[in-house]
């Protein structure tokens, strides 16, 4: 993200061959396409059109969508070294720059970022189902919900419980009990349509989507298309008053809540209403 058209084409020319390259001229501009679509790494200058690139930085590290995406500087403004590091930069570069160097450095970065993310899997995803676990929940859930009280915004909460599990477990057994678990999951997950929405398995039966930047009006949307996604999947279950799996949620948002319950709980209030009203419902 760089301030000087000449730049900025030298720079795209030195990386495109090798990735893939989003370019913006404005601090602003740079935040909305990370956060509609993070990228594994991001270069950034100080002289930028609107805010600067410290500005930039800082506002991408108080950004849940883009809180952990490795910043590098690429400036001639050596005296602003020391801010750079201290806005959250993994690395800094001094213009003019080498293409090669720029490269190697990129590549290896990239390189870190990768070893990252594969230890994170390893201790976020579920195994059974392959979705995030209730550690990830845990983690990442109170950083969004700091995110969007900065930021004055709204975020939602759906936890999910699969209606009779119990006697779906009795009557079919624990290995195609499994494999509904799985299904469930799998179908929650294709149900959310933005990078920074997720599901996690909460324990046993129960997830919970969280959904940023989304209100009463959004959220009673997605967890209608996923209960309804969930209906048609037509798993038989002889045990419900609806002849086929289905799934009760309950739903809050951070700006629905009181003082003396948090979003979790309130959620959880509203998934037994949802399962007291004959189950395969959403309750906000």
């Amino acid at each position: 993200m760089e301030d000087q058209l000449l730049t900025l084409i030298v720079l795209r020319k030195a990386l495109s061959d090798r990735f893939n390259v989003m370019t913006s001229r404005s601090g602003e501009e740079a935040i909305d396409l990370c956060k509609l679509d993070p990228p594994d790494l991001i270069l950034l200058d100080i002289n930028l059109e609107g805010i600067n690139g410290i500005e930039t930085c800082l506002k991408l590290k108080n950004t849940y969508e883009t809180h952990d995406i490795p910043v590098i500087f690429i400036t001639s403004l050596e005296s602003e070294e020391g801010a750079c590091w201290e806005a959250g930069a993994v690395d800094f570069i001094k213009k003019p720059t080498n293409p090669e160097t720029l490269f190697r450095r990129v590549r290896a970065h990239l390189m870190i970022k990768a070893q990252h993310d594969l230890l994170n899997q390893k201790v976020f995803i579920d195994d059974l189902t392959q979705i995030y676990n209730r550690r990830y929940f845990d983690t990442h859930f109170i950083k969004i919900e700091q995110s969007a009280l900065r930021e004055n915004a709204d975020c939602a909460l759906l936890l999910i419980d699969i209606d009779y599990f119990k006697q779906y477990n009795d009557t079919y057994g624990h290995v195609q009990g499994d494999a509904v678990l799985n299904l469930v999951a799998q179908t929650i997950t294709k149900s959310l349509q933005r990078p920074a929405d997720f599901v996690s398995r909460f324990g046993g039966e129960e997830f919970v989507v969280v959904l940023p930047h989304t209100g009463n009006k959004g959220a009673n949307c997605v967890a209608d298309k996923i209960k309804n996604n969930v209906m048609q999947l037509g798993i038989l279950h002889k045990h419900s008053e609806h002849e086929f799996v289905t799934i009760s949620i309950g739903g809050a948002t951070l700006q629905t809540r009181d003082n003396s319950k948090n979003t979790l709980q309130l959620a959880d209030e509203r998934m037994y209403q949802s399962k007291f009203q004959r189950r395969n419902q959403v309750s906000f």
